[in-house]
């Protein structure tokens, strides 16, 4: 008998494709012998790409007129699945052979995205299963090089978003590392990893600049999202804006600080019980209601919270991991 076969489709977004692997990692589970595609955005792809049942990774390039969609429909409609699970909410399911099919659409009901996807594989928000990393043993000794060999621990931020309004002010993340690497810190003289994609070094650069040469780790670029999962696995903590890059840690199991404004923590919070976010007074619909995502370049939008909020939310989730 053949073995069942499966074609995961998951989003574009880093964030959203990380917080599908918990119910991919659930059905994988239920069954171990079966054959898997994965289609996915290409930032996201690196992290499916050790899973032991992988058949395949089709990364899909978003381009006119659906042509992207095309290309997926010939590379799977001479396969009969078995399951189709399609978390874009598309019709693609329909155009090709399978015996079931799972697709996950909008849900504004509040509730964590982990929970909602985990309602359309037929889960209870309790039994939600948690994102998760799968890494090659070539990725992690990688990691293991670019990290220092000292036995100190390192702290990891994400100074950056895809979005000026999900930053923090870069004086506040240099505050903050200094508070916690400090003699009296919660990891006093730790190293500093900064994390980023290339693109975003001008938002890192303040940071970085800021952090004394001989503790300074600039992984800003320069990986890719499997070997910044790998690195993330060997830090002792990680703090940072809401990003896809906050939900790999909260993945990488470590203790995580998220920090947000615009975008909503009861939907994509970071997820984890050594996780916690950090929120401004203001809610998701004060800036709605400002129309604030309207503004390509907004300033300030998480300055009500203070660094003395965020050395709290450290002492919490260090305890809870203590």
């Amino acid at each position: 008998m053949s073995p069942p076969r499966i074609l995961f489709i998951t989003s574009n977004r880093l964030g959203d494709a990380v917080l599908s692997t918990g119910i991919l990692g659930y059905l994988l589970e239920r069954q171990p012998e079966a054959r898997l595609t994965v289609a996915c955005g290409a930032l996201p792809a690196p992290l499916f790409s050790a899973i032991p049942q992988l058949e395949r990774l089709i990364p899909l390039v978003k381009r006119g007129r659906a042509s992207h969609w095309r290309d997926l429909w010939r590379a799977s409609i001479g396969t009969r699945w078995d399951l189709v699970v399609d978390l874009r909410n598309s019709l693609f399911p329909w155009l090709v052979r399978a015996r079931k099919r799972i697709r996950f659409g909008a849900d504004n009901r509040p509730m964590h995205r982990v929970c909602q996807l985990a309602g359309a594989v037929g889960l209870s928000p309790d039994l939600a299963p948690a994102p998760r990393l799968w890494l090659a043993e070539a990725v992690r000794a990688e990691a293991a090089r670019r990290l220092p060999p000292d036995g100190l621990p390192v702290l990891a931020i994400g100074p950056t978003a895809n979005w000026k309004g999900k930053q923090w002010d870069p004086a506040r993340f240099s505050a903050l590392i200094d508070d916690v690497t400090s003699p009296t810190g919660a990891l006093p003289g730790a190293w500093v990893a900064v994390f980023g994609a290339a693109a975003e070094r001008p938002s890192a650069q303040p940071v970085l600049d800021a952090i004394p040469p001989e503790r300074r780790l600039d992984f800003v670029g320069g990986m890719d999202v499997a070997l910044a999962g790998a690195c993330l696995e060997r830090c002792a903590l990680y703090v940072g804006n809401d990003s896809g890059l906050m939900h790999t840690a909260c993945a990488a199991g470590i203790p995580t600080i998220g920090l947000f404004g615009p975008s909503s923590d009861v939907h994509y919070g970071p997820w984890g019980s050594r996780c916690l976010a950090v929120r401004t007074e203001e809610s998701p619909d004060y800036f709605i209601a400002h129309k604030c995502h309207a503004n390509p370049n907004p300033q300030g939008l998480l300055d009500s919270i203070s660094v003395e909020q965020v050395l709290r939310a450290v002492d919490q989730v260090l305890l809870r991991g203590a």
